[in-house]
Parts: structure tokens; sequence; C-alpha cells
């Protein structure tokens, strides 16, 4: 049996994309205001949800779970790469193409991890003083990621699985118990291949709806059949992947939580 014959054509063009935004959460209907659209996007809500559930579940992974940690924890993620590391990231380039003022980035950026090391350092009283380890690596690979330093070594897929991924479950279970385990090792490679799995779909996916400006092409089927292609036909698989990715960790960390706080 034959394969399909794919022929596309990419124009690379700084200008506005056809595909509908810079991504497929970009310009809820709900929201109306440019502003809030932009900063919306900016905050990557899907992503941050799913990053956040690698927090939950790392949290969660053996019992007893203690709330106050659970809820600092989560707080500080959220600020460090939901709102700090994602204000870097737009500041480095401007990849989502918004008109947000560079102080404001900046300001939103130094709040965002600064808030997150405050509440780090909360935790050296309530967990351990080996905290400040975990504290230390996130605003390196915060900054370094982000901004690309050291001529970008550190903007790589193996690092995104770690820092994202792996990461947020790891500091998650030592700030619950004070030390990691196997198991968490365990999930934290879990973590580290769903993340690495992001990044391969999101790649392309960027690369059409940020950096091309039409796709023209046909998909030719075994027995003759000609199926168009067309932005929005490529980006289907992809974000959808993306979209279920995100729900399935979600999902997980709400099962976990229920697992642990439901009285028995």
């Amino acid at each position: 049996m034959g394969l399909p014959i794919i022929v596309t054509t990419f124009r690379p063009s700084s200008k506005k994309s056809p595909a509908g935004g810079p991504a497929f959460y970009a310009r809820p209907k709900l929201l109306t205001h440019p502003k809030t659209q932009q900063w919306w996007t900016l905050l990557h809500p899907p992503y941050t949800a799913m990053h956040l559930s690698y927090v939950v579940i790392g949290a969660c992974l053996v019992g007893p779970v203690n709330a106050v940690r659970l809820v600092i924890t989560v707080l500080a993620f959220f600020l460090a790469v939901g709102v700090g590391a994602h204000a870097l990231d737009e500041l480095h380039g401007r990849p989502l193409s918004t008109s947000i003022p560079t102080w404001q980035l900046v300001a939103v950026a130094c709040l965002g991890l600064g808030g997150a090391v405050a509440l780090g350092v909360i935790g050296l009283f309530l967990v351990s003083p080996y905290l400040a380890l975990f504290i230390v690596a996130g605003v390196a690979i915060a900054l370094s990621y982000n901004l690309e330093l050291f001529h970008s070594r550190w903007h790589s897929d193996v690092v995104f699985a770690l820092g994202w991924g792996a990461f947020p479950v790891l500091t998650a279970y030592f700030a619950q118990h004070g030390d990691l385990s196997v198991s968490a090792l365990g999930v934290a490679a879990f973590a580290a291949f769903i993340s690495q799995t992001q990044r391969q779909l999101s790649t392309p996916a960027r690369l059409i709806r940020r950096r091309t400006s039409s796709i023209e092409g046909q998909q030719v089927l075994v027995d003759g059949t000609i199926v168009p292609i067309s932005s929005e036909s490529m980006l289907r698989p992809f974000e959808r992947a993306l979209s279920s990715l995100c729900w399935a960790t979600v999902v997980l960390a709400f099962a976990l939580l229920y697992l642990r706080f439901h009285p028995h």
C-alpha cells in the first residue's frame, strides 16, 4: 500500500498570521478588551494550569498533605512560571506580538519572581533550609531559559522538560515532606516526558501561527482523493493534542487532591 503524498509551502513572514492569533487560547470571546486579551494570552492559561497541576501531583503523591504548604507552593509556581517566566519570555523578542509596554513586562516579571522567592523563604522555615536549593534553581531556570542567556544554551528541549515538568513535581514533593523518594523521581520523569511531548507539539504549531503567512498544498491519498491543506488543517491535530495534554494533567491533579482530602 502506498503512502499519502503531502506537499506544503511555508512562507515565513513578519505579518499577522492567518491562523487567528499567536496561540489557540488567545483572544477568548469572553474578553473583549484588547489589553485584557493580551494579558490573558501572556499568562498562557492552559500551559500554566498544566504546570501547576504538576505541582499538585508532586505534593499529593503520598499523604498526608499539608494544605497550607500546598497552597503556598502552588501560588509560588503561579507567580514564578505563570507570571514571571512568561513576562520574561514576551520581553525577549515579543513572540506573542503584544503591545504591553516593556516597563510593565519588567515590573510583572520582577513581582512574579520576587513574590515566588518570598514565598520560598517562608518555606525555609516551614519545611527545611535545603529548600533554598530549589529556590535558586527555579530562578536560574526562569532567567536563563526565557531570556535565552549563555548563547541560548539553556533554551533547549531538555531544559524545558526538566524545568517545566520534573522540577515542579520534585519541588512540591520536597515542600510537603522535606525529602525526596524513588516514587517522586519516577513521577518527575513522567512529567518531564509529558512536557517534552508538549514542546514537540507546540513547536510546529508556533511555526504555523507566528511565522507563516500562508500554507498551500494538498494531500493525495492512495485512492486518488485530494485533501486540501491549510493552516487550520495543519494546526488542528497539534492543538487538539495540546489541549488534551493540558486537560489530562489537570484531571489527574484534581483526582489526587480528592484522594488526599476527601474523608474516607
